[in-house]
């Protein structure tokens, strides 16, 4: 093309008579290099949530889809409780791959599938939907990835009792996979019901009252927040450390933000902590693996790239 050229590898056309109608009076149409773009074949995928623009899902997804060169996309997927089992049939009927569940909808989610994983069944939640031959299977991997998070921080999780706090999607995951590892567990849940539940589906799960939950932490070798207390926007977690032993290892499953009040206070007290952004990591690798047909790294470079969405900016 006359008067064609390129500059830091995007091409850069100027307007001529060679051009064509549609840039008569452009001086200058700048491409950029390395513009993800899809065919008609490429693989979807994303994440069902309400809210659901506080999820880093499709950041770190992106990463991987841009690493790997794979055709295809993951989109945040807003959705309100009451138009949950419409959304999923939706992405069914549209072609998608599958999606991830997240708050409020893991339980109800599970309700939806037409076959289950053990982790999925166990649990009575999922976190992961794999469309597949016109039905949808479920799979709950939060307690995969917290177990990697806590081995990544070279924690071992049956090193001693843990303190579990929460009795959702998420919580019923890790209380079943720090169980497997061999940990003595206990929860506790602001409404006793939910809690009491989850003991019945897990069973050698032990119960702490929720007014006793700070007591109980001289006892302990793990604290988990497996809530959504602390996360940006809503009430930090109600929870003194006090009677916190000195060897006390403190997780939360919260990444937004990075260094959540909790870990905050656990690091004034000099206690060693875990942030949830390496387990959102490491849970989705199953996922992505399913969709697109690659198994992906957790590595240094991922986190990092999803962790400077995390990081508020500098005040000027």
């Amino acid at each position: 093309m006359t008067g064609a050229g390129y500059v830091n590898g995007s091409e850069r056309i100027r307007s001529s008579a060679d051009t064509a109608p549609w840039l008569s009076g452009m001086r200058r149409v700048c491409f950029v290099s390395h513009m993800p773009t899809l065919s008609g074949r490429a693989r979807l995928a994303g994440i069902l949530g309400w809210p659901v623009a506080h999820s880093r899902s499709p950041r770190l997804h992106g990463f991987w889809l841009e690493r790997h060169r794979i055709d295809g996309a993951y989109v945040p997927l807003a959705v309100p409780p009451e138009q949950l089992g419409l959304g999923v049939r939706g992405l069914l009927a549209c072609g998608f791959r599958g999606c991830n569940v997240t708050l409020p909808h893991k339980e109800a989610a599970y309700a939806l599938c037409d076959t289950l994983t053990e982790s999925a069944r166990r649990v009575h939640a999922v976190n992961t939907l794999l469309f597949q031959d016109g039905r949808i299977h479920g799979n709950s991997t939060d307690g995969a990835g917290f177990i990697a998070n806590l081995r990544s921080h070279e924690v071992n999780p049956a090193a001693g009792p843990a303190l579990l706090i929460g009795a959702g999607g998420a919580a019923r995951d890790i209380a079943a996979a720090l169980l497997d590892e061999g940990a003595k567990v206990s929860v506790t849940n602001r409404t006793p019901e939910r809690a009491e539940a989850l003991a019945r589906l897990l069973p050698g799960l032990a119960l702490v009252a929720w007014s006793d939950r700070e007591a109980a932490l001289a006892d302990q070798a793990l604290l988990v927040n497996a809530t959504s207390a602390g996360m940006a926007d809503r009430p930090p977690l109600e929870i003194a450390l006090s009677r916190a032993p000195s060897s006390l290892v403190v997780a939360d499953i919260v990444y937004v933000p990075l260094v959540t009040p909790l870990l905050a206070a656990a690091r004034a007290q000099g206690l060693a902590t875990i942030g949830g952004l390496g387990m959102l990591l490491h849970q989705a690798v199953e996922g992505f693996a399913a969709w697109f047909g690659i198994v992906p790294a957790v590595d240094r470079e991922l986190f990092e790239f999803v962790a400077q969405d995390l990081v508020p900016p500098k005040a000027d």
